[in-house]
């Protein structure tokens, strides 16, 4: 059932991974904000329309903003409360910016203020399972925060065969899904057979590291009377959970850069996706809170804890006993590529898995050198790039000089910098030249918009020219008696 490979791919790193501070505690559930913050502006840019005012009371999974279409997932009340202020406030983007936010006040009282009994997925079609997911506002809990419900439709369109499920959880520090996999096994399953259904897919295979002996078990058991399931036990190897090298650890097929895996036959979610899925059309439960890990060094009592949606940092910290020393960095998602967060007052949104207070022995800030040309960020390399290569082009903003060595390619899953002897941020170069290379395609977009608007309103304007000038001559030519009949003429 089982097959171990040594290394599935080429490149990868094995950072420290301090799993051990959460790893064998329970899921906390105890935890309730006094207010949360829900920003109207998603990860996507997109913005939401509020449904509701301040001075309204509201319950726990009430619909309260929503957007113009399916790719602006809706958003919904994770308490029971009222709205008290609806103001720009900060958000979890690294720049600090701030967007417009329902402030909900919470009463303590934890049940739901609308529920369903349960529905027998069977008896739904697959647009009905999808509708489902997206009326619950899903989104890919693995990180990218992709609508879950959008993600399934294009996969049936795709006629996908496999679906992939991820439990890799590669990063450090992290292990909110190995103990999701331990405790709720069940409601994973029941989820994966749902997204089957939903996708036309016929055959699921969970992938899970070997440094997750309890959650390989607790599947193994949920899923031992499923004939289309299988485990792919792969090596722990960062960054494995990255969807192009989990699958071709999984199932030996590579996917080439530049296409999707639907085009192989192939769909990746997160074990935490397909809990939700599971919750979101077994009981149309929305998703308003998921399950984060809070840890690192500065961290009094790191766990694994249940947060609502729009908690703030700081009071998640708080539960957890507060920081025991400074915090030097703090850390949405985990280490190697999580963001930075600007302020612990920033609230935690659905992409959030993570939470991490390190020390300054924990960050060991060291100041760069100038590269010694060792091939140690080639060789870590899982994308098979030359990193030093980028790093120098992009460092004098040569950004089509990067792009020829595959910048468009790298994942920014800074193995490069955790390898590198001279500490030179090599991602934080990536991410500038990204950012450059975005905005201006952003601009000759816009640019291109432009012209053709121009380019149409000239075409308009000489097409009426051009009629007017017809409809004149036509009058002219017009002979004399038909013009005294309809009284042109200055007699």
């Amino acid at each position: 059932m089982f097959n171990l490979k040594p290394k599935p791919f080429s490149g990868g790193v094995h950072p420290k991974g301090y799993k051990e501070l959460t790893q064998q505690q329970s899921i906390s559930r105890s935890f309730t904000p006094d207010r949360v913050y829900l920003g109207m502006q998603q990860r996507n840019g997109s913005m939401l329309s509020c449904l509701v005012s301040v001075g309204d009371e509201v319950f726990k999974g009430q619909l309260i903003a929503k957007g113009s279409n399916d790719m602006t997932v809706p958003l919904h009340s994770p308490v029971n409360g009222k709205v008290v202020d609806i103001k720009p406030y900060l958000s979890s983007h690294p720049a600090g910016i701030k967007s417009q936010t329902l402030v909900i006040t919470c009463n303590g009282e934890k049940q739901w203020g609308e529920d369903f009994p349960p529905s027998d997925y069977q008896k739904l079609d697959h647009e009905q399972l999808v509708q489902r997911v997206l009326d619950a506002g899903v989104v890919g809990l693995g990180g990218a925060g992709f609508p879950s419900g959008i993600k399934l439709r294009l996969a049936r369109k795709a006629k996908v065969h496999t679906l992939l499920i991820n439990g890799g959880e590669c990063e450090p520090y992290l292990t909110c899904d190995d103990r999701l996999m331990q405790e709720h096994a069940a409601e994973i399953i029941a989820g994966i057979n749902i997204m089957l259904k939903a996708i036309g897919a016929n055959k699921a295979i969970i992938a899970i590291e070997d440094n997750k002996p309890d959650a390989i078990a607790a599947i193994s058991a949920a899923s031992e009377d499923v004939s289309n399931f299988s485990i792919k036990v792969v090596p722990s190897l960062y960054p494995m959970g990255s969807e192009r090298h989990l699958i071709k650890a999984a199932t030996g097929i590579a996917i080439p850069p530049g296409q999707l895996s639907t085009a192989q036959g192939i769909l990746v979610h997160n074990v935490a996706t397909a809990k939700a899925i599971y919750q979101a059309v077994r009981f149309k439960r929305p998703l308003i809170e998921r399950v984060i890990t809070v840890s690192g060094d500065a961290i009094e009592s790191p766990a694994n804890i249940t947060v609502p949606i729009g908690s703030l940092v700081s009071q998640v910290l708080a539960e957890c006993g507060g920081l025991k020393v400074e915090a030097k960095r703090m850390i949405a998602g985990g280490p190697m590529m999580g963001q930075v967060l600007p302020s612990p007052f920033v609230p935690i949104d659905k992409s959030i898995g993570g939470l991490l207070a390190l020390s300054e022995d924990k960050i060991n800030q060291r100041n760069s050198q100038d590269c010694v040309r060792c091939g140690n960020c080639v060789k870590v390399c899982p994308m098979g790039l030359m990193p030093f290569q980028m790093a120098a082009h992009s460092n004098h903003d040569d950004w089509q000089g990067a792009q020829q060595f595959g910048l468009d390619s790298c994942l920014l899953c800074g193995a490069c910098s955790y390898i590198c002897p001279s500490s030179i941020p090599l991602v934080q170069y990536f991410q500038h030249a990204k950012s450059n290379i975005n905005a201006q395609r952003s601009m000759m977009q816009k640019s291109n918009l432009a012209r053709q608007l121009t380019e149409a309103r000239q075409q308009r304007l000489a097409k009426e020219a051009a009629a007017k000038k017809a409809a004149k001559a036509s009058k002219r030519k017009r002979p004399a008696r038909a013009r005294v009949s309809q009284g042109e003429t200055n007699e």
